[in-house]
């Protein structure tokens, strides 16, 4: 199991972890923020697709699926918006207003790294949806005897996983986060017997909740990973 025990929390709108944070802030030239300062701007398709790391923004992983947008189709869901129930389905993927993703491998150990994101018209809307999402995908979805993970305090609400034995085989985590209007997600997983550190997870999301805020903040998403 990967360092530190995991344990979602909820609610408080904090600074992010202080190592991540050091991170986020000496790969994007201190640009973004913490959750305090997100403005609940609802964004549309092409800022959304900013959002979603590219290579840019995580260097060392090569590019499987480049940022891409949709607008949601109520009669075939994406993925990453799957809950138990009718109404929650309609909460979390019928309330959306665009979703998208991107992917990246690491050869070196096998590992993969998916992203996805969905936005909301409000605050609300968004808050609703996490719950929704993060009720369905918490626990053992990501795998067998997952535990939960400490993220911190990025964004607004978060909750985060990791298992020995996940969907490739091998560890894997899963992770989503709310940022004012938005609803983030991503994975990390394998064929092989690396974890992904508690550490670098922490970075990964400090990285993707930093671009959630500097869009809805009006700027560019410029938020990285740190290079080589």
């Amino acid at each position: 199991m990967g360092g530190e025990g995991f344990v979602g929390t909820r609610g408080s709108r904090g600074l992010l972890a202080a190592g991540a944070a050091a991170l986020l802030l000496a790969a994007c030239g201190g640009g973004g923020g913490s959750g305090d300062e997100a403005k609940g701007v609802a964004l549309d398709s092409k800022q959304l697709t900013s959002v979603l790391p590219d290579a840019k923004a995580v260097p060392g992983w090569r590019m499987n699926m480049k940022p891409g947008v949709l607008e949601p189709n109520p009669e075939l869901p994406p993925a990453a918006c799957v809950t138990s129930m009718t109404k929650k389905q309609a909460t979390a993927c019928g309330n959306a207003t665009f979703w998208g993703s991107s992917s990246f491998a690491r050869k070196a150990d096998a590992t993969t790294l998916d992203f996805w994101a969905l936005a909301y018209k409000n605050e609300k809307a968004a808050d609703a949806a996490y719950d929704a999402l993060a009720g369905w995908y918490g626990g053992d979805r990501v795998g067998v005897n997952a535990e939960k993970m400490d993220l911190g305090s990025p964004g607004d609400d978060r909750e985060a996983n990791r298992t020995e034995i996940g969907a490739l085989g091998g560890p894997g985590t899963l992770t989503y986060i709310r940022v004012g209007t938005t609803v983030l997600g991503f994975s990390t997983g394998t064929t092989g017997r690396a974890v992904v550190p508690d550490q670098e997870v922490k970075a990964i999301a400090a990285m993707f909740v930093g671009r959630a805020q500097q869009a809805q903040d009006g700027e560019k998403p410029s938020a990285a990973l740190p290079g080589d």
